[in-house]
């Protein structure tokens, strides 16, 4: 199949869903569904089938099986997942899907038979998911396209391959009526309550199951819309900065164990306001600069070098874009790790200027990368109390240890953010894994975006941030909590954390039916607490939907710590919280187990036998396409019957062929060694290096000249925003000394409010517009003069635009 497919560029076709019969049920912001598929093979030949169903950042699959009518598959965890891929057949099926240059993301896939014509197939699929909180605290609910296909992308289908010799059956995505049916049910609890459910197809009145309003059901009403995602947005009782619900835990599992024991859910979404920019702001920013940075951004603020232009400019806007009341540290990092300082210092204007004076200095004598060394100097050292770290790494190759590197940021990531900015591809997947495990952003840095993309993770990094996070629990004496994987210390405006918190232990006063949860936290300089109530009486269905997104949570944390060489306990913990949950790991494997049925009518000696089972492809696996090919109009390939006919034989006599002489060239070896080996075990996901750097690039473009225009005055601006009156800004503004002293108002006292204004002005003169570059320096400077001079600031606008001959609003100035 992956010869056909790659040589005659044939794609993957679908095999029609007939029905889908789909369960929700959705615990505050975790949901398990179960859905029931029919395909049915309406071509006129028997068809190959391949399973795929893409998997969301935030999903695990824990149960799979497809029956027809002479077979079962059925996806079975097991250990060892070298040992299964070598005994399991048909791995090129899976290699020839990977390698499709459509379908980007995680899948999970399996190889399912031939399918006769007629014949139809039930595939049962149970998955868990977290569910994002929308702003307004709803729980926000997509249908994957695999239980709904016709929507406007790609999603999971029923794959015939390309081996097979069939007709291409296509669904249209613009038809007006659906050729399948549907049946969406959906079951809704919450300590708090269940308040409302909206949706963008139409429901059934939802209906309460408990007087307490704390479990409800709705289903979907008609006919879904055929070209849509179906998203359900469910409201609970009045949105808080803690929530808490108990999940029972499963009666068959012993207690003490991950399964066994209750686990709560834990939500933190404190309420947050926006900063106000150019004002005070807490935080501790450190910026690491590998040495080929250093090489082309040698911070001279007398002389420019073309060369590194781009780089020096990234460097010198993002250490003067910085707000007062933070905190900072330079690190160059190479054989080894230097930091400008001992520790983060306060941002001041006699501290930035000696940092900017020793950087060519501390990055002149510097060799070959050692990131993970300057990490650990760093994780070494304590923050400033009260303000959230933050990671600013430039990473102009790719360093050898990227494995021990992910692995010592997650062992942190509780404590920091890492905001990751690339300059080559090869170092694009260790960029995005840094930025994702810690919650930052990854960019690719090019030659024409360099300053605009820095700035832009700048400014989501100066976003208010609760810090100093703490959970204190009060539970009956005999309990005891564990939060699985840890609390974080901040959380940012705009997030927020679902954490895994397992209950231990025996109540010995049962008359206790509640606990009491309070979290703590600073914002802005304030103590803040929040104290909740939770009922102990464990709730749920049974289906362990928390339970499996914890294992998820611990498994994910596990990864980088196994695949590191931290010895043998990692990788022993992973498979064992793995084999009981259900929930796939690296170091596991699904295994396909298919049996053969045994046809009703068949009576002769052989019905006595037991049925025969093989292992079959059954995997999660990375597709290397690209998204923005992706199209959700599978498009009909009608082929002449006997022309197919004979590519499939041709390919398979060359299949024979080749696998006949790598037989012969081999004679005497194992059979396994003829196997493809299985791709090694990664915590850093595959990267599309092409869509990676498209994704980055911004539809703004700032030509040289005009940063240059702006370098020469952000380079005279002072820390606290304000501007000296200097030769240097006249030969920026291109006025003289003279004239710009003689022309300041006689009620300016202060020079530097006059040059500030001046600034400003020139910055937002007539067809100039530099608030993508200078948003954050002006904000600081307007800021200033609103602390220093709002009287004089009318007379200051009217003399400064006369002067520059400009026309700016007094709006820029808050006035």
């Amino acid at each position: 199949s992956s010869f056909l497919g790659k040589w005659l560029n044939v794609p993957l076709s679908t095999v029609p869903l007939c029905s889908a019969v789909v369960d929700v049920a959705i615990q505050d912001y975790v949901a398990d569904v179960a859905s029931e598929l029919i395909y049915q093979n309406k071509s006129q030949v028997s068809t190959e089938v391949l399973f795929v169903f893409p998997l969301g950042p935030h999903m695990a699959i824990y149960s799979f099986q497809a029956c027809s009518e002479d077979a079962k598959v059925q996806a079975m965890l097991r250990d060892e997942a070298q040992q299964l891929h070598e005994a399991t057949g048909r791995w090129e099926d899976l290699e020839y899907l990977q390698d499709q240059t459509h379908y980007p993301g995680e899948v999970f896939a399996c190889f399912l038979g031939t399918l006769p014509p007629g014949r139809e197939l039930v595939v049962t699929l149970h998955y868990v998911q977290e569910l994002p909180r929308d702003p307004d605290g709803a729980a926000h609910f997509v249908l994957p396209s695999t239980l709904h296909p016709c929507t406007t992308h790609y999603g999971g289908r029923a794959f015939a391959l390309p081996s097979a010799i069939f007709l291409l059956a296509a669904q249209n995505c613009l038809a007006s009526k659906l050729p399948y049916s549907l049946l969406l049910t959906a079951s809704l609890q919450s300590s708090r309550g269940v308040a409302n459910v909206q949706a963008n197809f139409a429901l059934t009145p939802l209906i309460y199951t408990a007087r307490d309003r704390s479990t409800a059901q709705v289903s979907l009403a008609g006919s879904p819309p055929g070209r849509d995602d179906l998203e359900l947005l469910v409201y609970f009782g009045e949105p808080t900065a803690v929530s808490a619900v108990v999940e029972k835990g499963d009666p068959g599992a012993p207690p003490g164990s991950l399964l066994g024991d209750p686990m709560v859910l834990v939500m933190l979404a404190p309420s947050i306001p926006e900063a106000v920019p150019g004002q005070r702001l807490s935080g501790e920013f450190i910026f690491l600069l590998d040495t080929t940075f250093l090489e082309h951004a040698q911070v001279s603020l007398q002389s420019r070098d073309q060369d590194g232009l781009e780089e020096q400019d990234s460097l010198l806007f993002l250490l003067k874009s910085l707000p007062l009341g933070c905190y900072f540290n330079i690190y160059c990092y190479g054989e080894s790790s230097v930091g400008i300082y001992p520790q983060s210092v306060e941002y001041t204007q006699d501290n930035l200027t000696e940092a900017m004076r020793r950087i060519p200095s501390t990055g002149s004598s510097l060799g070959d990368t050692n990131l993970l060394g300057t990490l650990r100097s760093i994780y070494n050292t304590s923050r400033p109390r009260g303000h959230t770290r933050q990671l600013f790494i430039f990473m102009a190759g790719s360093p050898p240890d990227k494995e021990a590197i992910v692995a010592e940021v997650c062992r942190h990531r509780n404590s920091h953010r890492c905001h990751s900015f690339c300059f080559s591809e090869d170092s694009a997947a260790l960029a995005i894994t840094l930025a994702r495990e810690t919650g930052g952003e990854a960019t690719y840095i090019s030659s024409g975006n360099s300053v605009f993309e820095v700035l832009k993770c700048l400014k989501q990094a100066l976003k208010l941030a609760a810090e100093e996070v703490s959970l204190s629990w009060t539970l009956p004496c005999g309990l005891e909590v564990e939060v699985l994987g840890g609390t974080p210390q901040s959380i940012f405006q705009g997030q927020h954390s679902l954490l895994y918190a397992q209950i231990h232990g025996q109540a010995q006063d049962t008359t206790v039916a509640k606990g009491v949860m309070t979290l703590k936290y600073s914002l802005d300089g304030q103590d803040v607490s929040h104290t909740i109530e939770f009922p102990l009486c464990p709730q749920g269905d049974g289906r362990l939907a928390g339970h499996r997104l914890a294992a998820r949570c611990l498994l994910k944390r596990l990864l980088p710590e196994a695949v590191s060489g931290s010895g043998d306990e990692p990788r022993r913990r992973a498979v064992e919280i793995s084999l009981a949950s259900g929930i796939i790991c690296p170091f596991t494997s699904y295994a396909g187990v298919r049996t053969s049925q045994r046809v009703a009518w068949y009576r002769g000696p052989l019905a006595l036998l037991p049925p025969r089972q093989s292992l079959i492809p059954c995997q999660t696996i990375e597709l290397r396409g690209s998204i923005m090919s992706s199209s959700c109009r599978h498009k009909a390939i009608w082929v002449p019957h006997r022309w197919l006919t004979a590519v499939c034989a041709s390919w398979l006599a060359l299949r024979r062929l080749t696998h006949g002489i790598a037989h012969l060239s081999q004679q005497g070896a194992c059979s396994k060694a003829c196997k493809p080996p299985p791709p090694p075990i990664s915590s850093l996901k595959h990267v599309n290096h092409l869509e990676f750097v498209l994704w980055s690039q911004d539809t703004v473009f700032w030509p040289t000249k005009s940063i240059a225009e702006c370098q020469e005055l952000v380079a005279l601006q002072n820390v606290d925003g304000s501007w000296a009156l200097s030769s240097g800004l006249a030969s920026v503004l291109e006025v003289d000394e003279a004239e710009i002293k003689g022309k300041m108002p006689a009620e300016v006292l202060e020079p530097s409010i006059w040059a500030t204004v001046l600034a400003v002005t020139w910055l937002n003169r007539n067809g100039k517009c530099y608030q993508d570059l200078c948003g954050l320096l002006e904000a600081k400077a307007v800021t200033w003069l609103c602390s220093r001079a709002v009287s004089q600031l009318d007379k200051c606008l009217e003399a400064a635009n006369t002067l520059l001959g400009s026309t700016v609003e007094p709006s820029v100035f808050r006035l």
